[in-house]
């Protein structure tokens, strides 16, 4: 992969939340202010909002690597639609509290004890709620009554909201979160990034890394990065990655505009491919072809590299970030539907190798270690199929269960 070829220590633009590649933006830098003032309250709620990718997880992954974990106990969640039962069950387990078997108001008195104990001990609790939007108004009145709690007249919880822009519209316009709305101490809702922080957030995830100016940014492709990406932390990672997946396939020393707006095409077909977007024969014979006229640079390369080069080729091959499905039968359906257009670019390619390989002048060799890839890919796939239908089966027979929650 792109690490090996540019002798990073590991991969600086996972899309996965990692406090050590933390960048302090300006609006991060604000939003950890209001989270210092709310915290050194010691009370009550503080609301952090931002659009999607805009760095929330990464915020509180990095308060959690940060914290004195003498004075302060922390514990984190990641909410689904829950009621407010399964919301309390989920809090104390969050905290190691065992609640297994146990009702809520059960629950609910061994979270007091726990809260009291470790005020005894000297130290604060914070409970975490990222993905916030999920939460139904009963939820939250449920996070309301656990803030109640308190050890003479010192509050035993406090309580971090993360959550993307509805949830700020939730909080504000709703009625039924006026007792909440009064306990918000501090709030901040994350902007994206400004352009010029763009270049700086990029190196400074490469620095984590290793980067010693290999490979370098043209002068122009960190405005174009900022326009195409909107200024958005995990869309740059998603973005960056591509280019420096390509890179490392062309053998290139220098990241420039035309390669960034190549990779930008290539995204473009991605989210326009699944499902139904089936790429035509000649499309895949084109493929092929440029993949047999690359041929002596990819031979010299490694297998991970060519097999790269085919990702970016063809999107039918790439990674697709689908969207979520909320009813688990369309998301069957979905998957199925997805299943079906890949099996059928997988015949389509086999075609064109053979007839490829007809064609007089073909190159032999280059078609043959296709041929293989190819084989080995469909294989895979077959495996993957029967993972993807056994594990939504699983789902759908978990969702229609009369109690399906307390199974779980």
């Amino acid at each position: 992969m792109y690490d090996d070829f540019y002798k990073l220590t590991g991969r600086p633009f996972q899309l996965t939340p990692d406090p050590d590649f933390y960048f302090e933006s300006g609006t991060h830098r604000k939003a950890l202010s209001y989270l210092g003032y709310g915290l050194a309250q010691g009370e009550g709620f503080i609301v952090i909002t931002g659009a999607i990718g805009a760095g929330k997880s990464t915020l509180a992954a990095h308060l959690m690597a940060t914290i004195d974990r003498q004075r302060l106990t922390a514990a984190q969640i990641v909410t689904s639609r829950l009621d407010g039962e399964e919301l309390v069950h989920l809090a104390a387990r969050a905290f190691g509290i065992d609640v297994q078997g146990h009702d809520k108001a059960t629950a609910l008195a061994l979270i007091e004890n726990f809260l009291q104990d470790e005020a005894r001990a000297g130290r604060r609790c914070l409970l975490v709620v990222d993905e916030a939007q999920n939460l139904s108004v009963d939820a939250l009145e449920e996070l309301r009554m656990l803030s109640n709690f308190q050890l003479g007249a010192h509050p035993l919880l406090q309580i971090l909201l993360l959550g993307q822009p509805e949830f700020r519209e939730l909080l504000q316009g709703s009625p039924a979160l006026e007792q909440l709305r009064q306990r918000v101490i501090a709030s901040h809702h994350l902007d994206a990034m400004e352009p010029g922080e763009v270049g700086p957030y990029v190196e400074h995830r490469l620095t984590r890394v290793g980067w010693r100016g290999n490979p370098a940014f043209a002068a122009n492709v960190y405005a174009a990065l900022a326009k195409a990406s909107g200024g958005l932390p995990r869309r740059i990672n998603q973005i960056v990655t591509r280019v420096l997946l390509m890179g490392a396939v062309e053998q290139r020393t220098t990241i420039d505009a035309a390669m960034l707006s190549e990779v930008l095409a290539d995204l473009g077909r991605d989210t326009a491919v699944m499902p139904g977007g089936n790429a035509g024969p000649a499309a895949l014979a084109q493929t092929i072809q440029a993949a047999g006229a690359a041929g002596g640079a990819a031979s010299s390369g490694s297998v991970p590299a060519r097999e790269a080069q085919a990702a970016r080729k063809d999107p039918a091959i790439g990674a697709h970030a689908a969207a979520p499905f909320s009813d688990p039968g369309a998301a069957l359906a979905g998957f199925a539907a997805a299943l079906a257009v890949r099996d059928e670019q997988i015949a389509e390619l086999q075609r064109a190798v053979i007839e490829l390989a007809d064609m007089p002048g073909a190159p032999t060799a280059d078609l043959s270690d296709i041929v293989r890839r190819l084989d080995a890919l469909e294989a895979r796939s077959t495996e993957q199929d029967k993972a993807v239908r056994h594990i939504l089966t699983m789902l759908i027979e978990w969702i229609e269960n009369e109690n399906p929650r307390r199974a779980a």
